[in-house]
C-alpha cells in the first residue's frame, strides 16, 4: 500500500511557471509531483504553457502559478480597480491608523498641460492642508473623553486613541490619496486583471496595469505576455456612455432590498435536507412547505443554532439571494469594495449625493471648516466634470456619499454583517451593515437569528457618530 505524502513544492527553489506545469502533468504522469519537476526547467515549462494554456485555452493551469505583487503609493481610485477581482487577495494601507503627509496624492495624467492642473493640485493641497489641521482639534477632544486605562501603555493608548480621531479626520482625503497595497493572485487572474486594467479609462490606471505586467512576466513570462487591452471592454465601456440615463434626483432611501427570494428560507431548509436525503430538491421544498411555523423555526435552529465566532455556515445558504440598492460615504465603500463575494456596480464616485460629517470633527469646532473643504472640492469636482467625469472623481473626499448596487446570498450576508457590525468595525460601515441586517432580517427572520452581531441599531450608529449623513 503506497505512503500518504503531502509536501510542499517550494517557490524558492521552482519558478511559479515550472509548479504550475508540474501540477496539470499530473493528470497524465504517473510520476510523483518531485519527480515531474525535476524533469522540468523553465524553458519546457514555457513551452508547456504555449502549447496548452494559450494554444488550447487550458486556462486552469495557470491557476498554480502565484505571484505576490506590492503597489506603492497609487491613487485610492486605481486601487479600485486592482482590487476588482473577487479571486485575489490584498491588503491595503488603512486610512483608519495612518496619517497622510501633504503631497502623498497623485495628479491625474490627463491633467498634464490642462489649464485646471494648476487648480486641481491647489484644490487637493487644501484639503490635505485641512485634513492635517483637524488632526489635532479632534484628537485633544477624544483625549478629553477617553482617558488612559490603568495599565495601559503608551503605545496601546496612543494606538486605541489614533484609531478614534483618524478615523473621523479621514472623511476629508479625496480619492487622489496614495496608499500602498499587497496583491496576491494567480497566473489567471492577474491575467484577466491586466486586460482589464489596460482597457480602463483612467490613464493612471492603464499605467500600472503596464508596469503590473511588466513585473508578472518576471515570474510567469508566458502566461500573462497575451494579456493587452480589451476592445470588448474598451468599445462597450464607450457605447454605453453615449447613452446617460439621467433623471432628476428624488428623495430615495439610503438603503433599499429592492429583491430577495420571497422563499429563501425554504430554499435554504430544502437544500440542507437535500444533502444528508436521498429525494430529489422538488420533493425536498415540497416537503419543507407542508411544515408549520414551530417546525420551521426547529429545523433553522438545527442548522444554525451551533455556529461559533469562527465558524462558517453551511453552504446551503447560498441558495438565498438578495439585491440592496445603496448610498454610503466613499469610506464605507472602501470598506463594502472588500466583501469580493458579492457582485458589486458602483457608480462614479461624485460629489452630487452630499456628504456627510463625523459628530466629533463638529464637537471639536472643527464643522465650518470642514464644510469650506467640502465646498472647494465640489467646486473643483464640477469643473472636472465637465473635462472628464472619470477624472473628477480624485478631487472627492471620503466624505461624499456614493451608490453601489450590490448582489449576494445569504451565506455572504453572514459574513458580511457578522465582520461589518463588530463593536471595532468602523462607524460608517457599522451604520450600513446594521441597515442591510434590519432589511434581511424583516423579510428572512428564521434564519438570520443566528447572525452574531454587536447589538446596536443602525438609527444609534447615526445618532451617536453622525451630524449630518
Amino acid at each position: 500500500m503506497p505512503e500518504r505524502e503531502i509536501y510542499l513544492l517550494s517557490p524558492r527553489a521552482l519558478s511559479p511557471e515550472t509548479i504550475a506545469v508540474a501540477f496539470a502533468k499530473t493528470s497524465r504522469a504517473p510520476e510523483s509531483f518531485r519527480e515531474i519537476a525535476a524533469e522540468l526547467s523553465d524553458e519546457k515549462s514555457a513551452q508547456f504553457h504555449e502549447k496548452w494554456v494559450v494554444g488550447y485555452g487550458h486556462a486552469s493551469v495557470a491557476e498554480h502559478a502565484v505571484l505576490h505583487i506590492a503597489f506603492e503609493n497609487v491613487s485610492r481610485i486605481a486601487i479600485e480597480s486592482i482590487e476588482s477581482s473577487r479571486l485575489a487577495s490584498y491588503t491595503e494601507k488603512s486610512t483608519r491608523y495612518q496619517k497622510w503627509g501633504a503631497d502623498d496624492f497623485t495628479i491625474p495624467p490627463e491633467l498634464d498641460r490642462h489649464p485646471l492642473r494648476d487648480e486641481f493640485i491647489q484644490t487637493v493641497r487644501f484639503l490635505f492642508g485641512t485634513y492635517a489641521e483637524s488632526l489635532d482639534p479632534v484628537k485633544d477632544l477624544i483625549l478629553q473623553r477617553s482617558p488612559r486605562r490603568e495599565n495601559e501603555k503608551d503605545e496601546a493608548y496612543d494606538r486605541r486613541i489614533r484609531s478614534q480621531y483618524v478615523d473621523r479626520c479621514r472623511f476629508i482625503l479625496p480619492a487622489a490619496a496614495n496608499a500602498n497595497v499587497g496583491m496576491t493572485a494567480n497566473a489567471r487572474v492577474l491575467e484577466i486583471v491586466i486586460r482589464k486594467m489596460l482597457s480602463h479609462p483612467l490613464a493612471e490606471v492603464r499605467q500600472i496595469g503596464e508596469k503590473m505586467k511588466e513585473v508578472a512576466r518576471t515570474e510567469v513570462p508566458t502566461l500573462v505576455k497575451y494579456a493587452d487591452a480589451s476592445d470588448y471592454f474598451i468599445e462597450t465601456t464607450a457605447e454605453i456612455n453615449k447613452r446617460p440615463l439621467k433623471i432628476e434626483n428624488q428623495k430615495s432611501e439610503w438603503c433599499t432590498l429592492i429583491d430577495y427570494d420571497r422563499d429563501g428560507e425554504k430554499k435554504v431548509m430544502a437544500a440542507a435536507l437535500y444533502r444528508y436525503g436521498e429525494m430529489s430538491y422538488a420533493d425536498a421544498l415540497a416537503y419543507v412547505g407542508t411544515l408549520h411555523e414551530k417546525e420551521l423555526a426547529d429545523l433553522a435552529e438545527t442548522l444554525l443554532k451551533r455556529l461559533d465566532k469562527f465558524d462558517v455556515p453551511l453552504r446551503e445558504l447560498e441558495y438565498c439571494n438578495y439585491t440592496f440598492d445603496l448610498v454610503m460615504d466613499q469610506g464605507a465603500y472602501a470598506e463594502f469594495k472588500r466583501h469580493r463575494m458579492m457582485t458589486q456596480t458602483p457608480q462614479r464616485l461624485s460629489t452630487r449625493l452630499g456628504y456627510a460629517i463625523p459628530s466629533l470633527v463638529t464637537e471639536a469646532g472643527f464643522g465650518s471648516k470642514y464644510e469650506t473643504a467640502m465646498q472647494a472640492a465640489i467646486r473643483m469636482y464640477e469643473k472636472l466634470y465637465a473635462f472628464n467625469p472619470d477624472v473628477a472623481q480624485y478631487v472627492v473626499p471620503n466624505g461624499f456619499n456614493r451608490r453601489v448596487l450590490a448582489q449576494f446570498n445569504l451565506r455572504e450576508a453572514f459574513a458580511f454583517c457578522q465582520i461589518r457590525t463588530a463593536a471595532n468595525a468602523h462607524f460608517s460601515i457599522r451604520r450600513v451593515a446594521q441597515k442591510m441586517y434590519a432589511e434581511i432580517a424583516r423579510v428572512h427572520p428564521l434564519l438570520t437569528k443566528h447572525m452574531k452581531r454587536h447589538e446596536e441599531t443602525w438609527q444609534g450608529v447615526e445618532e451617536n457618530n453622525f451630524t449630518k449623513i
